[in-house]
C-alpha cells in the first residue's frame, strides 16, 4: 500500500468537505471523537477484566440459575394470546408459507 502523501490528504479532505459539508462536520468530528472515547474505556475495561480474571481464578462468583421464561399476562377484558392468532388484527402467518 503506497504512503499518502500532501496532495491525496489534502483531496481527500476536499471531498469530505463536500461530501458532510462545512455545518456537519465539527458535530461529525465531536461524535468520532466520543465513540472512540468510549471504544478506548470498554477496551482497557476488558483488559482489566482479564487481568483480574487471570490472577485470581479461584475468587470467579458463582452465576445465578436462569430464570425460566414468564408468559406476558392478558390485558383485563381481552383473551390471552395464543401462537398463531392475531394480535393487532393483521391475519396470522402460517408457518409453512415462510
Amino acid at each position: 500500500m503506497p504512503n499518502l502523501g500532501t496532495t491525496e490528504i489534502i483531496i481527500i479532505a476536499l471531498v469530505i468537505l463536500v461530501l458532510f459539508g462545512s455545518k456537519k462536520l465539527p458535530d461529525a468530528a465531536r461524535s468520532f471523537g466520543r465513540s472512540l472515547r468510549i471504544f478506548k474505556a470498554e477496551t482497557k475495561g476488558l483488559r482489566d477484566d482479564d487481568v483480574t480474571s487471570s490472577a485470581a481464578p479461584a475468587a470467579a462468583a458463582p452465576t445465578a440459575p436462569a430464570a425460566a421464561p414468564v408468559a406476558p399476562l392478558p390485558i383485563e377484558g381481552r383473551p390471552a394470546a395464543t401462537p398463531g392468532t392475531s394480535v393487532n388484527g393483521s391475519a396470522p402467518v402460517d408457518a409453512e408459507r415462510r
